[in-house]
């Protein structure tokens, strides 16, 4: 990869089409700039210099000459150096924002164009790192990231969590090694008080979901003397954080042992008592329903329905009975917590789904809160679409 600004390739928009660009859109789009044999020639990932029509410099992106988003920005200074110090600043500033808003180094550490480095998302948990490249041009860079890394952090251990599906639009392969350090077992990490075991070799994404970090605290704090179930547990998050505030019974559902084991590790550290039942969702509640339990506190917090826009219709109709199943299992006067991390579902769609499932079941009741991500997961102002975490806490009647 070319570092020398004086040299890099120059990718200059169209006529009139740097616009996007100079209101601070992150993106530049492959129709809005003149792409020569020349340019898509160059490798995925390749540094450019921004340029408009009449031969301004206006930034440095990397480049992806066979994808619809062609340049992703990495600095407004066309003459800015990409290097490991570059990436050291970048790292230091989302790690100074995260120790202003958490008590314990266990963040959502870097979130991509939100953090000013497109593509990247890093999970932070104390001394070690999760790192999941998404795009063509971090991809290429990361070799300088792991060195930047290490000079901030000094982590036992970064591990790269490549699996994403999104790496494959990248023309990226799927991968998942221990690319700094070693890694010997799960990793601990605290949230709102609590303690967590994630697993950073087999478990989901990055490992755990900070994202959940406000929502969990507002639903344990309903909990309190009250039974509560948590469908799709994984790691426990909702269960512990509940039975630590101090709810009467918690049962914590999954279809994976690997993800209950988890889940109940942390209540073992958290001196807790959990019961857990492997089981699918929909067939738990319904069975659960058939035979009479009632919770005060229903949690579904489920994996991505809607994988693509193709599968929005689809998708809806499964966020729809969950709503449906989950009401039933609700006390007169309990709370219910639906969640999606769709990127793909529409908030209203998500929402008028979630009443639709409440109707069907015979519930009605208000909305306390509508929620997103935790503020480890800011969003780019110009990106307000990757806003993917949606949830409804309710109080039904």
């Amino acid at each position: 990869m070319n570092q020398t600004p004086s040299s890099r390739p120059i990718l200059r928009f169209a006529k009139g089409r740097a616009r996007r660009f100079r209101s601070g859109h992150p993106w530049v789009f492959s129709n809005e700039v003149e792409m020569s044999a020349e340019l898509k020639a160059l490798p995925a990932g390749t540094l450019v210099t921004l340029m408009d029509a009449g031969d301004e410099k206006l930034g440095v992106a990397s480049f992806n000459p066979h994808s619809l988003i062609a340049a992703r920005v990495l600095s407004r200074r066309w003459d800015e150096v990409i290097d490991a110090g570059f990436l050291a600043r970048r790292l230091e500033a989302a790690r100074s924002l995260r120790d202003l808003l958490f008590p314990t180094p266990h963040y959502r550490l870097v979130h991509s164009e939100a953090d000013n480095l497109p593509g990247l998302i890093v999970d932070r948990y104390g001394d070690v790192l999760a790192l999941q490249v998404n795009t063509a041009g971090m991809e290429a860079l990361t070799p300088l990231l792991l060195e930047a890394a290490d000079t901030v952090f000094k982590p036992r251990a970064v591990v790269l969590k490549n699996d994403s599906p999104v790496r494959t639009l990248e023309g990226l392969p799927l991968e998942h090694k221990v690319a700094l350090g070693q890694l010997d077992g799960t990793v601990e990490l605290m949230e709102n008080g609590a303690r967590f075991v994630a697993d950073l070799t087999e478990g989901q994404k990055t490992g755990w979901f900070y994202d959940q970090r406000d929502n969990r605290a507002f639903m344990a704090r309903l909990a309190q003397g009250k039974r509560m179930l948590d469908v799709y547990t994984y790691a426990g998050g909702f269960a512990v954080q509940a039975a630590l505030a101090g709810a009467a019974e918690v049962v914590a559902v999954d279809r994976s042992e690997q993800s209950l084991a988890l889940a109940a590790k942390a209540a073992e550290l958290n001196n807790v008592p959990l019961s857990t039942v492997r089981a699918e969702a929909f067939a738990e509640m319904a069975r659960l329903d058939a035979a009479g339990e009632r919770f005060g506190v229903v949690v579904v917090d489920p994996p991505a329905f809607v994988k693509s826009r193709r599968d929005v219709a689809t998708g809806a109709k499964g966020y729809r009975k969950m709503a449906r199943l989950a009401a039933p299992l609700v006390e007169a006067g309990g709370f219910l917590l639906c969640a999606s991390c769709s990127h793909h579902m529409p908030a209203e769609t998500f929402a008028e789904e979630i009443a639709h499932g409440l109707a069907q079941a015979g519930r009605s009741g208000r909305i306390l809160r509508v929620a997103g991500a935790g503020p480890d997961h800011p969003l780019h102002p110009h990106l307000p679409e990757s806003a993917y975490l949606k949830a409804i806490a309710l109080q039904l009647d």
